[in-house]
Parts: structure tokens; sequence; C-alpha cells
């Protein structure tokens, strides 16, 4: 595969687009607007630059890098490619109205995926072309640094188009793993109920945000506390995945905490807007509660 395509120039899209280029894949990055696909460009010539000066990589490596991932605005390009991933926000509907309207654009013998990291794929796939050529294909943040990736196939995904994803994979130097079409896959099957339960003991005044979080960190020996974990990945993502556990499953032990669906409402949604459990304005993050 010499081309593909990321659609999503967020902090997901780009990181995918920058670990596809740096294995040699031209890699057309789009958005809503090419001017938001230029402004995530240049987030990874930053990520690039910051690499070379740890002496992680090479100028001339980051260069050719930055060189393969061209910004478009509209979907004409990706006919070229050979694997398009959907990187968009977590949201079905606008999912689907991508896979709609990539479809048509989208090569007899492409492979289209998406980057979701809960919503079924079964379910998506009857908004492509060819359910046969869509799989899942589940990143981590930040994608640079983590190597997993989880692979997930529909009901009519074929081996041909798995084989495909995980030679992809391997290319880029991801581990895979293989997980069923089910609500949250693996790892937001289990790490969603663990922050969401800290959610509830926060509100619940079980303890403080920064004693929760001390307890799991040092006590189950985790890089970080869950409500630290929880402002890193947005508070809206981790709302949305536990509605799509609880709304999939109808378990009562997916419900979402209050206090996660009101951090959510007050617009408090992490690191990204530098206030969620933490405020982050300052050089160290304070507690918010």
């Amino acid at each position: 595969m010499d081309k593909m395509a990321v659609i999503g120039a967020g902090q997901m899209g780009a990181g995918i687009a920058q670990v596809s280029a740096q294995a040699g894949i031209h890699v057309f990055l789009s958005d809503v607007s090419v001017e938001l696909a230029e402004k995530g460009k240049a987030g990874i010539a930053k990520q690039l630059a910051r690499a070379v000066e740890k002496g992680k990589l090479e100028a001339n490596d980051a260069d050719a890098a930055l060189a393969r991932i061209e910004p478009v605005g509209d979907y004409a390009p990706m006919a070229e490619a050979g694997l398009i991933i959907e990187a968009a926000t977590e949201r079905e509907d606008i999912k689907r109205t991508i896979f709609e309207n990539v479809g048509k654009v989208l090569a007899s013998d492409a492979i289209l995926a998406s980057n979701t990291s809960s919503i079924p794929i079964t379910r998506m796939a009857a908004a492509t072309t060819d359910a046969s050529r869509f799989v899942g294909v589940h990143f981590f943040n930040p994608v640079p640094v983590m190597g997993l990736i989880e692979l997930i196939r529909g009901l009519a995904t074929s081996d041909a188009t798995v084989d495909f994803v995980r030679a992809y994979a391997e290319r880029i130097g991801k581990r895979v793993v293989q997980a069923n079409d089910a609500p949250g896959f693996i790892v937001n099957r289990i790490l969603l109920p663990m922050l969401n339960e800290a959610c509830f003991a926060l509100g619940e005044g079980v303890a403080t945000i920064e004693d929760i979080d001390a307890a799991v960190q040092l006590g189950l020996n985790h890089p970080m506390g869950p409500l630290t974990l929880a402002d890193f990945i947005g508070l809206d993502t981790c709302l949305s995945i536990t509605q799509v556990l609880h709304s999939s499953t109808g378990d009562p032990k997916f419900r979402p905490a209050p206090l996660l669906v009101k951090y959510v409402e007050a617009g408090w949604l992490g690191r990204k807007v530098k206030r969620g459990f933490y405020d982050y304005s300052g050089e160290t993050p304070v507690p918010t509660r």
C-alpha cells in the first residue's frame, strides 16, 4: 500500500497520520475544512520536531514523514487510497455520514476502517458500500507512543480485510489484538467502568480527587490515577463510551455517574479545555473539587 487516508485531523487522526507517514505511506489527511487539516499537519510537525530534539528521530526522517502528509479539503483524492481510516468524534451519526460520503470515492479494492472506541462495527457497516471491506481499528492515545491496536471485525468483515489491516498495523509497529464486535471491545469494556466508578466515588464523597488518584496509582501500580486519566481521554469521550456500553447492553452496571454527566454539561471536558477534574491553567494541575 502506497497511499492511505485519515478522516479527522484531531489528536487521534493526526497521530494515525504521523505513524503511517513514518512507515513510508503517503497520507491524505482531511477534516471538515482544509484549514483544520493543515492545522493537524502543523501539530504533527511539532511532534516530529520534538522527537528530533530528544534524539529519537533523525531530522531527515522527520522531514520525509511530514512531506508524505497531504492535507485535503474533500474526499476526491481518497480514490487513490488503499486504506481509509475514519477518526472523527465518537458520534455514530457523524461517522455514518462520513461512510456514506467516502463510499462514493472508495476504490473497489480499498478497505474502510473506523477508529471507534465503542460503537458496534456490524451496525455501522450498514452505512458503507461494502460491509465485507469494513473493519474496526481502535488506536490508543497518544498514537505514536501506544503500541496497541484493537482489530474488530463485524459480522460481514472478510478474512482478506482482517489480514490486510493486520499487515498494516504490523508495518507501523503496532501489536494487534482481535476483539469480537461487542460493546466497548476489550480495553474500554474493562477501563471505562473503573473510570466511571471513580466518578461515583468522588460524587459520593468517598475521598478527594487527589486521594482517589493516589490510591489507584500507587495501590494498583497504574501510571496515573483514574480521574487524571479521564481528563486525559476527555470527559465527553468517557461519557459517550459509557453511554454506549449502557444502552447497548442494558446492564445497569454501566450507568454513567451523575458527576461525570454534570462535568460534561458544564463543559469541563478535561485537559483539552484546561479544566476537568483538575484545572490545568497553571503550571501544576489543581483539583477542581
